[in-house]
């Protein structure tokens, strides 16, 4: 699934035939049956007509999330809107209060060889952040609308918003998984906030490696892009090395039962280990 050339699609490559594909030796191949390209792309007008929330999750989301494990959706919150979330996220990096991201396990030395980010979290209700929040409102109700319908997932809650700047000085996010251990992350969805990015010459790309699969999908950072893919080892991914300042907002949403059994866990680990502590 090649997502490297062209604004408006789902996956790249569409046709009556099939999809273009890039396997991972480079080469091109073409698998039938692609994803359609959303219905909420541009309209003839300079304000594209979008679909109701609830059939873009009925008739593109959740049938391309079932079916490939990953969904586009473009021209999500339009050019205005978009426009005043990127203000707010630049106001974010320039002020200060991104740091360095960190890994799962701890090993901070490590950290900037592995991922070269900077990352700040957000709720979506501090002063200065409301568009911010108005963007996580509207991925809210997406979920919201396709519970249920997300494979056996029975979403309750996400995490709080990750907005990360990658600086463009060639650092990216090597391959990983979000959810390797079943922490209770169940889809990650990712909005993109990048005008006029040009991949040839920018870099930047996600490429998902697709499990089981000869193919990988190749998503290019766009300006006013929303992604949605499995959290788990189904889609292991990374950032290709960034050659201009890449914003990016992302969101993890919990399946219930997941989050409640690594909790258990947790606690439980954390109750051995004191009481290991206190024998003598």
């Amino acid at each position: 699934m090649n997502q490297c050339q062209g604004e408006n699609r789902c996956l790249e490559g569409i046709s009556s035939k099939g999809e273009t594909t890039v396997d991972e030796d480079n080469t091109s191949r073409v698998v039938p049956c692609a994803p359609r390209r959303p219905r909420s792309n541009r309209h003839k007008s300079n304000e594209h007509k979008r679909l109701n929330p609830h059939k873009l999750v009925l008739q593109h989301i959740v049938p391309s999330m079932n079916s490939y494990g990953l969904c586009t959706v473009d021209n999500f919150l339009g050019n205005k809107i978009g426009d005043r979330v990127l203000q707010e996220v630049k106001h974010t990096h320039q002020g200060g209060k991104m740091k360095n991201g960190e890994l799962a396990c701890g090993h901070i030395g490590q950290s900037k060889n592995i991922r070269g980010d900077t990352i700040a979290w957000v709720e979506g209700n501090e002063k200065g952040c409301e568009n911010i929040g108005f963007l996580l409102t509207r991925m809210d109700k997406l979920i919201t609308y396709a519970d249920g319908k997300l494979g056996q997932y029975k979403i309750r809650g996400r995490h709080k918003a990750m907005v990360a700047c990658y600086p463009g000085n060639g650092t990216g996010y090597v391959k990983h998984v979000d959810n390797p251990n079943a922490d209770g992350r169940c889809v990650t969805c990712i909005y993109y906030l990048n005008k006029n990015w040009n991949a040839k010459e920018h870099g930047g790309i996600l490429r998902i490696f697709p499990e089981g699969k000869s193919y990988v999908a190749d998503i290019e950072p766009l300006f006013d892009r929303l992604l949605f893919f499995w959290s788990d080892r189904r889609n292991p991914h990374e950032v290709q090395p960034s050659f201009s300042t890449r914003y990016a907002i992302t969101v993890w949403y919990f399946d219930s039962e997941e989050r409640a059994e690594a909790k258990r866990k947790f606690r439980d680990l954390t109750a051995s280990t004191e009481q290991d502590s206190m024998t003598p």
